[in-house]
This record gives structure tokens, C-alpha cells and sequence, in this order.
């Protein structure tokens, strides 16, 4: 059974409405703050899966809008992003960015070593690390074609999607109690500075805020998003099949970048009220229509070493971020949000790390300089380290 375009629009609206009221009314999800989207989206999905296993239906819903809200979410991260505002967060963003590569160097090195444990074919450890952990459904749709051409490893596609379908779920469920566990370590001092934190909201800061804006200015705000969708998708065809090959979404927001800057310099000022309207309800339906289409069955489907690689990849990432980056971050309460952004990055997408982070700063109070850098290190400079990284460890002697 397949549902359509609008269908699924419809279904997707009334997911994030089910999300909503599922954390006001059960505590749990609002204690341990799961963003609305994943909580919505997750039970369709479940009820999708039962479908499926009791009375042999598969429902389908369309994909049509999914691709455009997500790059449409993406332009709005590069029409936000002041460069004199990332210089003033440089340092933060440096040690931030450090820490991320860090993370998925060491998803690769766990792979391997859980492939060679197992006996299995090292190239599943590199699929199981950062290709899908770090790079989501994208990367790894990417790069299990070159494995499977390059390389003979065969369904690597199905075992991508798998492996990201199964990050993006755990990265949206293990933000919230992480952050949580982490809020207890915080000295009684920053959480009283935390209460005192000024009431101005950054663009994505709080997806419930009213924004003051005008049907002018949001038209004028598509028409930059489209501009961005446009301008991204001929520099990604440009680049293709090039050492330079990025995908369509780092496009888009670096002609989101170079837009906001431009017309900054011949003092155009975009409304940045609209650039959040737009912002947030893309990243809504996107989220929400990603986790309402997961095919849940496929991760039972994978392999027990494939299983294998992704409980370590949980553990590791855990670890990691309770140990390495709140410490090396501060030990702060902006520490914790970042630390909750980091699992969405290294288990999702970065537009699960966003959402983690509204949903704690939503609770909690704000965080200015996690939003500040978490968009452009999650979908710019993560997926530049990342297609490194992955090329240096393919040219290691056992692969060839």
C-alpha cells in the first residue's frame, strides 16, 4: 500500500502533533527530553512494522518531499551563518570539530577490530563506522556503491541502510538521558548562571517561539531557499566524480553561506525570523518523515555481526561523549547540549543533533553558542573529515 505525496503530508503533520502530545503527556519522554519528532515518528513506524508482520500489508509513504525539506532545512543553517559570528565561536568550534573527528576516527578503528573478532570482511567495518554512524543514510547510499563496485562487497546497500537506520534512531532516543546523566555532573554555580541567561533566541534555538515576521518577508525567505536549492544542486553536479564530490546538502549551505554574506557586505539583511519559521518547520516535517518511513524490519534483517558492530558503536560513542567531550568542552551546561548534539552527529544526522538540542534547551534554557557552531560543523565540516577519513582508511594494504 502505497500513500501519496499529500497523504503523507497530512500524515507527517499529524505525526509531529502525536510527538507533541506524547511528551506533555508522558513524563518520561519529557523528562529525559526526546524530541517531538522522534517519539511521533517512532510509534508510526512501530505500527507500520506490526502492519507489516500481522497482516502482511507493507505501507509505503512517499518520499517526494522528504529530499527538499531536508536541503531546505540545510539553506536556511548557511542563510544564518554570519561569518563574523563563527569567528567570534572560532575556538569553541576548533576544539568542537577536534572532537568529532575524533569520534569518527575511532567508529572506524572499532569497526575493524569488531570485523576482524568476528571474521568477518573488514569492509563492514568501515560501513558500520563513521560511512553510516557519522555520515547517515547519504553517505553511506554513497559509498556502498563504491564498495560494492570498487570492492565486490555484496548488498552493501542494504546493510547502509540498515546500519544508518539504526544510528538514526539511537542518536534521536540517546541525546536526551545522556544529557540528563551529564546535567548532575554540573556545579551548582552554572546551573544558576544557566537561569540567569539573557531571554534572546537564536535562529533554531526554540522551534516553539513565536517569530514576528511578515508574509513579505517570509516569500522572501523561499526565494533564497530556492536560490540556495538551485545554486547547491548545479555546484554538486559541477563537482561530481571530481576529488572535490560533496554531497548536494554541504552544497546547499555553502551557497546559503556565500548569500547571507553577500548581501551582508552590500548591508541586504535577510529577516532572520522568517530564515527561523522556515528553518523549524522544515526541520520538523523532514525528522518526523524520516523516522515515519524507517523500515524497522530491515535492522532486524541484518546480520549478528552487523548488530555486533552497532551496539560497540552505541558503547563507544557513550563513552566518548561522557568522558571526552563534556571535560574537553568544559564541563558546562552549553557543554552538555553539545554533548547531546554529539550524539546525534556520530549516531544520526545533524538534523538530529539539532533536534536534541532543542529539545534540552527547550527544558533547560539556552545555549547560544551550541547552535551557534553545531549546523556548520555538523554539515559542512563533519562531512568534509569524514570522506577523508574514509579514503585514507580504504588505502590501507587490506583492502587493496
Amino acid at each position: 500500500m502505497t500513500i501519496g505525496v499529500y497523504a503523507t503530508l497530512v500524515a507527517t503533520s499529524l505525526v509531529l502533533l502525536l510527538g507533541e502530545k506524547l511528551v506533555q503527556w508522558i513524563g518520561v519522554l519529557r523528562t529525559y527530553s526526546i524530541p517531538a519528532p522522534v517519539a511521533g515518528g517512532l510509534i508510526v513506524a512501530i505500527v507500520v512494522l506490526i502492519t507489516r508482520l500481522t497482516l502482511h500489508v507493507q505501507i509505503r509513504f512517499d518520499s517526494t518531499m522528504q529530499a527538499p525539506l531536508m536541503l531546505a532545512f540545510f539553506s536556511t543553517i548557511g542563510l544564518n551563518a554570519h561569518l563574523s559570528s563563527l569567528k567570534a565561536g572560532g575556538p569553541v568550534l576548533v576544539r568542537f570539530l577536534a572532537l568529532v573527528s575524533g569520534l569518527l576516527i575511532l567508529q572506524n578503528v572499532l569497526g575493524l577490530a569488531l570485523a576482524f573478532a568476528l571474521g568477518v570482511d573488514p569492509l563492514l567495518g568501515i560501513l558500520g563506522g563513521s560511512v553510516t554512524m557519522s555520515g547517515g543514510h547519504g553517505t553511506g547510499a554513497a559509498w556502498s556503491q563504491v564498495f560494492t563496485e570498487r570492492h565486490g562487497l555484496e548488498s552493501a546497500t542494504e546493510i547502509a541502510i540498515g546500519c544508518a537506520t539504526f544510528g538514526l534512531v539511537i542518536g534521536g532516543v540517546l541525546g536526551g538521558p545522556l544529557a540528563r546523566l551529564l546535567m548532575r555532573r554540573i556545579s551548582a554555580d552554572e546551573l544558576r548562571r544557566v537561569e540567569q541567561r539573557d531571554d534572546e533566541t537564536l535562529v533554531f534555538e526554540e522551534p516553539k517561539a513565536q517569530q514576528a515576521t511578515t508574509p513579505a518577508a517570509i516569500i522572501t525567505t523561499l526565494a533564497l531557499i530556492s536560490i540556495c536549492l538551485a545554486g547547491g544542486e548545479l555546484f554538486a553536479d559541477w563537482i561530481a566524480n571530481t576529488p572535490f564530490e560533496l554531497p548536494t546538502f554541504v552544497c546547499v549551505l555553502f551557497i546559503g553561506v556565500i548569500l547571507n554574506n553577500v548581501l551582508s557586505l552590500v548591508r541586504v539583511q535577510i529577516d532572520q525570523h522568517a530564515v527561523a519559521l522556515v528553518g523549524n518547520v522544515a526541520l520538523a516535517l523532514f525528522l518526523a518523515m524520516a523516522l515515519m518511513r524507517l523500515d524497522l524490519w530491515e535492522l532486524a534483517a541484518l546480520a549478528v555481526p552487523i548488530i555486533s558492530i552497532l551496539i560497540g558503536q552505541t558503547i563507544l560513542t557513550v563513552l566518548f561523549v561522557s568522558f571526552i567531550t563534556f571535560p574537553v568542552m568544559g564541563r558546562s551546561y552549553d557543554a552538555v547540549v553539545l554533548c547531546a548534539a554529539q550524539c546525534g552527529l556520530g549516531m544520526g544526522a545533524t538534523p538530529t543533533a539539532i533536534a536534541n538540542m532543542q529539545a534540552i534547551t527547550n527544558r533547560f534554557g539556552h545555549s547560544h553558542i551550541a547552535f551557534l557552531i553545531v549546523p556548520m560543523t555538523g554539515a559542512f565540516f563533519m562531512d568534509i573529515v569524514n570522506a577523508v577519513v574514509i579514503k585514507l582508511f580504504l588505502a590501507l594494504p587490506f583492502f587493496h
